[in-house]
């Protein structure tokens, strides 16, 4: 089909991927003129020691995302660190989302800086994908004033693909009738969602490229990975057939960790860092109204992670409960190895109505408790009344989830 042909052909399926390009550099950059075109790399607060992003002007040097901030320094010398803002983006984010959906309201916000359009209802009102492609381009930019990467194809895999091949700033166009041939010498682990242990089995059956899937038997997949290895099978030819997914379903999971300095030791230090995880987790789960019963809670040292699954009573949204929790794992898994990072989730959140325990019900005190801590930091900032503990916790920001939504239970900082 020719260029001029398919700009006047209707796609049966038409979903675009928005991608923001070095998205908190290019915030920091915009808001402060004196840092355009220079290598930046933006850190958890002005003592973090990982980067969390880099402009492209430090890319250029070798210096990625995750990166230990000496090691960058050896790469470019000239590298700027500058403190995150997270809240400074969110505030961002929400503006280009908002933006968006008056170009469709089929959008499904992937993370703080992508999103998914579904625009095949759009095509007779706006014009072909491609045009509406531009569109999303130049709404972003007005919304903004930041560049973005668009990805266009018929399913959403093929899209977000695309938008990694032309940045920054770059339109990448895949028809439907071309995206399996397009993808055919893709290596299958460029595909979202296929990590390294897909990536290694498939690989063990002679699978590198999407072009090499169609070999291998889509049941086989599925045996090993259920639907999610179907999914697979069909993202390697083009044909995703996930939908976008403008509401966001319920977390399975609200969780919080932070990275401590390299090595970390002091008994002290590590039972602050867990408290303050325990605060915040604690905190989302009353702001909506939920409560859980088992969590998770880990040191992260050298050797992996140390802990596990540890359980309350009864559902809870008490901070000084999960706190006892991760003193008791502390007291069992923890030998006093250096650690570099904490982490505690509630791994089943769910809403607080539902029957209660007769004999066991929890406390209303704790209730109000929790209701008047929450009132006094959400009018005098986080952490304004704390535990004591609390006092000498880490002065970082904190950082945004991955699974960061505008608003509802996913928006977490």
């Amino acid at each position: 089909m020719s260029a001029s042909a398919a700009a006047k052909t209707l796609w049966e399926r038409a979903i675009i991927l928005v991608d923001m390009n070095a998205f908190f550099a290019a915030i920091e950059q915009r808001d402060r003129p004196e840092l355009q075109g220079r290598p930046i790399a933006i850190t958890n607060g002005q003592t973090g020691t990982c980067i969390i992003t880099a402009s492209y002007e430090a890319r250029r040097y070798g210096v990625r995302t995750g990166m230990r901030l000496r090691q960058a320094r050896r790469l470019c010398p000239d590298l700027l660190q500058v403190a995150s803002r997270p809240e400074r983006y969110a505030e961002v984010s929400r503006r280009i989302m908002a933006a968006l959906t008056a170009i469709t309201p089929d959008i499904e916000i992937f993370s703080i800086d992508e999103a998914f359009l579904d625009v095949t209802g759009c095509q007779a009102l706006l014009g072909s994908p491609e045009v509406i492609a531009r569109r999303v381009q130049q709404t972003v930019l007005e919304a903004s004033g930041l560049p973005c990467s668009v990805g266009l194809s018929g399913d959403k895999s093929t899209a977000k693909w695309a938008a990694e091949q032309r940045k920054p700033n770059g339109i990448t166009v895949v028809p439907p009738w071309q995206a399996a041939q397009r993808l055919q010498a893709v290596p299958v682990t460029e595909l979202c969602g296929v990590g390294s242990r897909i990536g290694d089995y498939l690989a063990r059956r002679g699978v590198h490229t999407c072009g090499d899937m169609a070999r291998l038997p889509v049941s086989e997949l599925g045996r090993r990975f259920g639907n999610m290895g179907r999914r697979i099978w069909l993202m390697a030819q083009g044909l995703d057939p996930t939908p976008v997914e403008s509401r966001a379903t319920p977390p399975k999971s609200i969780g919080h960790g932070k990275v401590m300095p390299p090595g970390g030791c002091d008994a002290e230090g590590v039972l602050t860092y867990l408290d303050h995880m325990s605060f915040k987790v604690a905190t989302r789960l009353r702001r909506h109204d939920m409560v859980a019963q088992r969590f998770f809670i880990g040191l992260r040292a050298e050797q992996g992670w140390l802990g596990g699954t540890f359980r309350c009573a009864l559902p809870t949204s008490d901070g000084s409960e999960i706190m006892g929790l991760c003193h008791q794992m502390v007291a069992r898994h923890w030998q006093g190895q250096g650690v570099f990072q904490v982490q505690v989730t509630a791994l089943d959140p769910r809403p607080t109505a539902g029957q209660l325990d007769l004999f066991n019900a929890p406390s209303p005190r704790s209730a109000r408790t929790g209701a008047v801590i929450d009132a006094i930091n959400r009018r005098y900032g986080e952490c304004s009344l704390t535990p004591a503990r609390l006092l000498q916790r880490s002065e970082m920001p904190n950082v945004i989830a991955p699974s960061w939504r505008p608003d509802g239970v996913r928006q977490s900082l």
